[in-house]
């Protein structure tokens, strides 16, 4: 893995560490409960779309895939490249094949480095956006764009963070306002240590300007507790992972002049702590996957009630073995309403699965099945969730691939699954 640099400031959060703490988290018993297990044969067709190499093709740490409405897929790699991570486009060769293109290679130089799964959004002109947390002008990360100039992929740095203004090392966003503004999950010092909190940039007289709306004074030490998401009137709502507990959904609303109201929306158990980036349905309620010190992950939805109370509601609880255990990313949900999600252990090779919660009409209840089993082979390790599109499923995996990377059987890849 890569080295950390923290430029006086203090230490960078430890995001290998923190990951291969998660990888090794499945016990000897269910690895061994999983092999004895008998599985049923599953109807589901899962196509390597992608094998990441390890050198210019990128790996480790691999995003989610973003798709453009054309049939393309775009993603980051942490590493790779020049070392540094890449951004990379995975496009129908026309032949049966899928074809990966590298538009961007990082230098940690000015342009950023290390994109830790860091997804990409585009805007309306077909731009895309992303961030990292680490390289820019002062080695703190950056939030960047990529455009086309005649028919290739160019880089621009919208900010630069920087020590003393505002927050710095980036990571689980950006998403994207009306106006264009954008939004994501930093770290800020202070005399009182460090903390996450939430950033706003906006475009203002050709620059863009970094304010922090939001800091909970929690240090919670994990890059992927601390997702946002967006409703159609511009409110953010957001986790925290903090261990120990409790761990918090929070609300940020805008008040109208020109700054934010917030409000901690609900308190979870102390054994509870949300992953991922959690998602908005269309009557405001908030799903999301968990992990836990008394079970091996859930999926949850909190939802508002009266007095803007909100519950909390256990759509599933993982039982390891041949089901999955520790999901780390959040979910997603196709047009029918069903969840679809992954685990990063567990499965009948013990090394992850993707999964569906099919919602049962008129119910509102959820029956769990699971899709798919990596075997190394064709993938292990997804941290990421996975997208739907034309009926199918895509993703990547952070390991598993037979190309060979860190002693593991692979670099990971990017793959389709097919109902």
């Amino acid at each position: 893995m890569h080295s950390a640099r923290t430029n006086g400031v203090g230490p960078k959060p430890g995001w290998a560490k923190l990951v291969a703490s998660i990888l090794r988290g499945c016990s000897a018993l269910t690895v061994l409960s999983a092999l004895l297990a008998t599985y049923p044969a599953t109807a589901q067709t899962e196509t390597v779309l992608h094998r990441f190499s390890g050198t210019r093709s990128g790996y480790d740490f691999t995003s989610p895939l973003t798709p453009d409405g054309a049939g393309n897929l775009y993603g980051t790699t942490s590493v790779g490249g020049r070392g540094y991570g890449t951004v990379f486009e995975l496009s129908p060769s026309g032949s049966g094949g899928w074809k990966q293109t590298v538009l961007h290679t990082f230098t940690n130089g000015k342009d950023g480095a290390y994109p830790n799964l860091t997804s990409l959004i585009f805007d309306k002109q077909g731009n895309l956006y992303g961030m990292t947390p680490e390289g820019g002008a002062n080695n703190f990360g950056v939030v960047f764009k990529l455009h086309q100039v005649e028919k290739r992929w160019a880089e621009t740095v919208l900010y630069s963070f920087a020590s003393g203004a505002g927050g710095v090392y980036p990571f689980n966003g950006p998403i994207m306002d009306a106006a264009g503004n954008l939004y994501g999950r930093d770290y800020v010092y202070s005399e009182a240590g460090i903390s996450e909190a939430v950033f706003e940039l906006s475009p203002s007289r050709g620059r863009w300007a970094e304010r922090v709306i939001y800091d909970n004074g929690v240090d919670t030490g994990n890059p992927n507790g601390g997702g946002i998401t967006m409703d159609a009137a511009g409110n953010i709502f957001g986790v925290y992972w903090t261990n120990p507990g409790p761990s918090e959904a929070f609300a940020l609303s805008p008040n109208g002049k020109g700054g934010w109201n917030s409000k901690v929306i609900y308190t979870f158990a102390e054994d509870i702590f949300p992953v991922g980036v959690p998602v908005l349905d269309k009557s405001g309620s908030l799903y999301g996957t968990a992990q836990g010190t008394s079970n091996l992950g859930m999926v949850y939805k909190l939802s508002p009630g009266k007095n803007e109370e909100w519950s909390l509601k256990t759509l599933y609880a993982f039982k390891g073995g041949s089901d999955g255990s520790n999901p780390y990313a959040g979910i997603a949900f196709d047009a029918n309403g069903n969840i679809y999600g992954t685990t990063v252990t567990g499965g009948q090779f013990s090394l992850g699965t993707v999964f569906e919660l099919a919602l049962s009409v008129g119910k509102g209840s959820y029956q769990e099945k699971i899709l798919w089993s990596f075997n190394g082979k064709d993938g292990s390790a997804p941290l990421s969730s996975v997208v739907p599109g034309a009926g199918n499923l895509y993703g990547t995996t952070t390991t598993g691939g037979g190309t060979g990377c860190y002693g593991y059987e692979g670099c990971g890849v990017a793959f389709e699954l097919t109902p």
